[in-house]
């Protein structure tokens, strides 16, 4: 069952429901995943989704922040929703595919301005909500499973315009890319996007601050797609739709994209 998988931070997907329908239209991946909604699930305006063949979706909200969703025009089982860190937020659901496949969809904290736990309470959250999804897949391993979202970190050096400008910045510290690397080792997943991209600049995030974001081009590659190693050479086709953060009215972030042969 070949499927094609886009994941996207809405920030907002009531404002922002006609970029969401533009995507699913222009695009038609078989799966979006939503991070960001910013909506309780019964709020989540399901009917223009379900016009477009989108007629499965399961999802955790919170009102007015957070929130994670999954559309697709594929049958889904509700897989359940984990609460690290212990913050009882709505940031991972997940659900699985009538061919076995598990997907799960995840927002990770942001971490606030400044990189230090001692003085700012948020930064200590992103990171140990990211100890317990590595404690958790280390105990409870992964197969057949597709891992996406905004996980809020560039790990790689060429994942961010600056290197070296944006090391003690949140998002490409080191103490938070180790933490990333931790959690994706405990289940050996597999980079999807840049296994099929290797080289070169990528970012999938431009922040609101930026006069013209296109010229100054300072992004960042925050938002994920990973698989376990089974699937994971069934994988092909990656690329990021950064006209998205073009369109009027954006999210900050562009969706990313990958296909599955399965």
């Amino acid at each position: 069952m070949p499927f094609t998988l886009a994941t996207w931070n809405i920030n907002s997907v009531r404002l922002r429901e006609g970029l969401v329908c533009r995507l699913l239209r222009e695009e038609a991946p078989d799966v979006l995943c939503l991070q960001e909604c910013k909506s309780p699930v019964d709020k989540i305006p399901t009917e223009a989704f379900r016009d477009l063949g989108y007629g499965h979706m399961v999802a955790r909200g919170d009102k007015g922040y957070n929130g994670v969703a999954i559309l697709s025009r594929l049958p889904l089982e509700d897989a359940g929703a984990l609460d690290f860190a212990g913050l009882g937020q709505a940031r991972h659901v997940a659900a699985r595919l009538g061919n076995g496949v598990l997907i799960h969809n995840f927002y990770v904290p942001a971490g606030g301005d400044k990189p230090d736990r001692a003085v700012n309470d948020k930064f200590g959250q992103k990171l140990d909500y990211l100890t317990d999804m590595r404690d958790w897949f280390h105990r409870e391993g992964a197969a057949r499973s597709i891992l996406v979202g905004d996980l809020n970190i560039a790990p790689r050096e060429d994942d961010v315009w600056s290197h070296k400008q944006l090391l003690k910045v949140v998002s490409h510290t080191p103490v938070e890319v180790a933490h990333l690397g931790d959690a994706q080792e405990a289940a050996k997943w597999v980079d999807v996007t840049r296994t099929d991209i290797p080289e070169g600049q990528l970012y999938s995030w431009w922040s609101y601050r930026a006069r013209d974001w296109d010229t100054a081009d300072k992004g960042r590659r925050l938002d994920h797609v990973w698989a376990t190693p089974d699937i994971a050479g069934a994988a092909h086709s990656s690329r990021i739709l950064r006209a998205a953060r073009g369109w009027e009215k954006p999210s900050d972030h562009a969706p990313v994209f990958a296909e599955f042969d399965l």
